[in-house]
């Protein structure tokens, strides 16, 4: 390839970047001006040789043979799927409820290594190493932490090997390379929500970083990059609006992409300080500021959010994270809300995550050496058992809600903290409102139940095949529980969550391949480089081995293997449909 030099020479070169970037104009004498999309420089003479010209130089293209063509992922997977819409015009087909595709432009943009796609394909997007993620450095360290990967044994090796990541559990790693959730699609997959992901306090924290940490500011980059995607697969695909991938910003744009054969992509937001309203800033948190900050998302395609994530901000309490993950979390609610997770004893059987009894967790974590506790900071002591969050939604945070229902939004209630909860979910019954959901098992069963009888819908974190098969049949016997006709996927992928593990008898009782899958289509295993991957060995190392997740949980389930087989094909026009009726009552 060849880039435009500072010297204002062409060059040639061997990695993509800035300086490869070309747009091409065609002129009405049917030659092309060239010109780099970084500079604006024309592509001309220069000195005598090829360099920056003006627009006065034109080319004249010609098919062109020997080029290189990187190396890319083949799908694996033959045949013509079923019909993703029945005779009645409802989807047939899985969602996926909670995706982060554009994690690589999260957190300040280095602390998630790889992307979901690249201009140079694969070696590009799932490069060998990063900055910061080697052995005993702070990524190494985080994802040892969060996924239990090797702290010590981290040299890299993604492409062309990849020996090291992606994994099951390599969560700071790409995971959904664009050729998986290609396979996906093939396998079922009818619509993904992707979820623009930021955390301020992480970010500040992690100290390679090519982005802003403020939170807005990612989501932006997050939304431009969500776009090129789409372009870039429409490009592989014969040219613009011609690709697979597809966004959607109404529920008519989903059903009409899935009627044509695509992907349907809808956006969502999973952020902690939205808006800028951390618990520290609540003073500041308005209602011309909520307001003008729903104007900006529903601008960018947002078509559901968040009020809480991982801490307690202006609008209301969260849900603690247990264990060492909790310890690092608390540790950014202490920098963000500005004190400890507050908890209180439950008044009900619903309650929040448990904490520990001492601070062993945060000793753990603190001799990692990845984090230092603020001056002065004393350790927190919880109460064993049981424990709520003190904190609840607060006035400001009614009127997001109430803001939400006013615009039809999907209001996510995973992450809020049990009374949060409850609060958010009285409004929307108040209102008759349905558009609302839990999707990644981050909410209390009795939080779930609710969600049932409000209308709203649910769906399950990618666990190993045998407890998602069992939270399942729990959320089905629960009080609300006939409610349950579908259920989604809530992978998480990218979400600094690990993706399901191999089943633990699988090698008594090993999945087989190649396999057919939910909807007819015939998959083989996958190879990334000189990786092949195998479920059974390897768990869901990346997006595209949920082509077989999703047959191994139908197997699992056994003489009901047929019911969930209807409710993982129902759950995109369960999602749609909710949504339709929530922007109905507007």
């Amino acid at each position: 390839m060849s880039y435009m030099s500072v010297l204002n020479w062409m060059m040639p070169g061997d990695s993509y970047g800035d300086r490869a970037d070309w747009t091409f104009t065609k002129t009405s004498s049917g030659r092309y001006a060239i010109n780099s999309t970084l500079t604006g420089q024309y592509v001309g003479s220069y000195l005598g040789t090829l360099g920056a010209g003006d627009n006065t130089y034109t080319a004249a293209l010609t098919t062109a043979t020997g080029c290189y063509t990187p190396p890319e992922v083949d799908v694996s997977v033959t045949g013509t799927p079923s019909a993703s819409i029945s005779s009645s015009g409802k989807i047939i087909g899985i969602m996926d409820m909670h995706n982060h595709l554009t994690a690589g432009y999260a957190f300040g943009g280095e602390m998630h290594c790889g992307d979901s796609w690249a201009l140079g394909g694969l070696e590009d997007a799932l490069r060998n190493s990063c900055d910061g993620h080697k052995s005993l450095t702070i990524g190494a360290i985080l994802e040892s932490a969060l996924g239990g990967t090797s702290a010590t044994n981290a040299s890299g090796y993604g492409y062309p090997t990849f020996e090291q990541w992606p994994t099951y559990n390599s969560v700071l790693h790409e995971q959904a390379y664009y050729k998986g959730i290609e396979r996906a699609f093939h396998a079922g997959v009818r619509v993904i929500n992707v979820l623009l992901v930021a955390n301020r306090v992480i970010c500040d924290i992690f100290p390679y970083k090519d982005l802003s940490c403020d939170e807005m500011d990612q989501v932006r980059a997050q939304s431009a990059f969500l776009y090129q995607m789409q372009d870039y697969i429409d490009a592989k695909s014969g040219g613009s609006g011609k690709g697979w991938f597809r966004i959607a910003t109404t529920p008519a744009e989903v059903r009409s992409i899935v009627a044509a054969g695509n992907l349907a992509v809808t956006v969502g937001l999973e952020i902690s300080e939205l808006f800028g309203c951390s618990q520290v800033d609540a003073a500041s948190c308005t209602e011309d500021v909520v307001d003008a900050g729903l104007d900006e998302l529903q601008a960018l395609g947002v078509s559901g959010l968040f009020p809480v994530h991982k801490f307690d901000n202006a609008f209301g309490g969260t849900r603690m994270d247990p264990g060492i993950a909790g310890a690092l979390i608390n540790i950014g609610n202490l920098v963000s809300a500005g004190h400890w997770w507050e908890l209180e004893n439950c008044t009900t059987s619903a309650h929040d995550q448990p904490q520990a009894l001492t601070n062993d967790d945060f000793a753990n974590f603190l001799a990692l050496g990845a984090l230092t506790l603020p001056e002065g900071a004393i350790l927190p002591v919880y109460n064993s058992g049981p424990a709520c969050n003190l904190r609840g939604l607060t006035d400001i945070g009614a009127y997001l809600v109430k803001s939400m229902i006013q615009r039809g939004m999907m209001v996510h209630i995973d992450h809020m903290s049990v009374k949060t909860a409850n609060m958010t979910l009285d409004i929307l019954k108040e209102n008759n409102y349905v558009g609302t959901l839990s999707e990644h098992f981050w909410a209390d069963y009795a939080m779930v139940d609710k969600v049932l009888s409000v209308g709203g819908v649910v769906g399950l974190y990618g666990f190993s095949t045998t407890e998602f098969v069992s939270e399942w049949r729990k959320y089905r016997a629960l009080p609300h529980g006939a409610n349950v006709t579908a259920i989604g996927l809530g992978s998480d992928v990218n979400g600094l969550a690990v993706q399901p593990p191999a089943r633990s008898d699988a090698s008594t009782n090993p999945f087989s391949y190649p396999f057919d899958t939910i909807v007819g289509t015939t998959a083989n295993k996958q190879a990334l480089g000189s990786r092949t991957y195998d479920i059974n060995s390897d768990g869901v190392a990346h997006y595209g081995m949920y082509a077989e997740w999703f047959v191994d949980a139908v197997n699992v389930a056994g003489s009901e293997g047929a019911l969930l087989t209807s409710h993982f094909l129902n759950s995109a026009e369960a999602y749609v449909s909710t949504w339709e009726k929530a922007l109905k009552t507007l």
